[in-house]
């Protein structure tokens, strides 16, 4: 349990980059248009060649023929679930500190609820009560910020992210639906998308044509050499090292409470993302309802994820 923890913890580490390198790019006047679309693009590169070096240019054959026979699914899936969902997260990252859409992205946790309802899912109430205190810690947070912040920045800010925390698992469902054959959906090759970096790279692939779209919708000009390294270092840190640490943590845990353990421990991005916004970029402390906001928020998370394996 220590190794899962200490593994999960660290995981949780390098998602807060992406939280505080958005921020940032944010302050040094990066557009969030290309922090968003070069994450994807570098993670379309870093998998490909992941692919074919450790699975082989046969197998990454059948990759390619998987999005082929599945293109309009896998650009829907993915305009959804990663497009749409991140161009969110950097659009609001202009608006809010690091911290702050670290904690509200943990609405992600009801947002998944209702999704799974859409697909006809049910849930008892103790699920809903840890839902509630979730929601009323990133209010919290989000009241906390009028002191320092306009009401309009805010409403910037808050609902971009919980657009995102909606659009997440709404992709990523699709998947999962269309992978065990729900009517409707495309029949998709599951012995593949058992390989997970298999499923990131094709949902990546899909995303592509919703960021060229996107950035004609945009007056993005062209990044500078710094903001593309560090949408470099986010997609090395949050797509690589903490997806591969977690995934690991997961594939580990041989109990349910060693599961809801690694799982509780992603709550532990928003202290990261606070702690390396004070240090790397002068952000100050938040006050007594944004403390006290933080800890609703992740002691709720906590609750709800132990409840979801006991």
């Amino acid at each position: 349990m220590p190794r899962l923890m200490i593994l999960g913890l660290t995981a949780g580490m390098f998602f807060s980059a992406t939280f505080i390198l958005n921020r940032a790019m944010s302050l040094e006047g990066g557009h969030w248009f290309w922090s968003a679309a070069l994450r994807y693009l570098y993670m379309v590169a870093v998998l490909g060649t992941g692919i074919i070096v450790l699975k082989g240019r046969t197998y990454f054959g059948r990759v390619c023929r998987e999005f082929r026979r599945n293109w309009i699914f896998w650009i829907v899936s993915g305009s959804v679930g990663f497009g749409g969902f991140y161009a969110l997260i950097c659009f609001a990252a202009d608006h809010s500190p690091g911290w702050v859409v670290a904690t509200t992205w943990q609405m992600t946790v009801i947002a998944s609820l209702f999704v799974l309802m859409l697909f006809g899912r049910r849930f008892p109430r103790k699920i809903w009560v840890y839902s509630a205190i979730v929601f009323t810690g990133v209010l919290l947070v989000n009241i906390s910020q009028i002191e320092t912040h306009n009401t309009l920045t805010l409403l910037l800010a808050a609902p971009p992210v919980l657009g995102a925390a909606f659009l997440y698992p709404l992709g990523n469902q699709l998947v999962w639906e269309a992978k065990r054959g729900r009517k409707g959906l495309p029949r998709l090759d599951a012995d593949l998308l058992d390989n997970t970096f298999v499923k990131v790279f094709l949902l990546s692939v899909g995303s592509l044509p919703f960021w060229l779209l996107l950035y004609f919708g945009t007056d993005a000009i062209l990044p500078s050499p710094g903001q593309i390294i560090n949408v470099a270092l986010v997609a090395l840190f949050s797509g690589v090292i903490a997806t591969s640490l977690f995934l690991s943590a997961r594939n580990h845990a041989d109990s349910a409470s060693k599961l809801a353990a690694v799982d509780a421990t992603q709550a532990s991005e928003v202290i990261f993302t606070l702690a390396g916004e004070i240090l790397f970029l002068q952000a100050s402390l938040p006050n007594l309802a944004g403390f006290l906001g933080m800890l609703l928020a992740c002691g709720g998370l906590i609750a709800f994820v132990r409840h979801e394996h006991d």
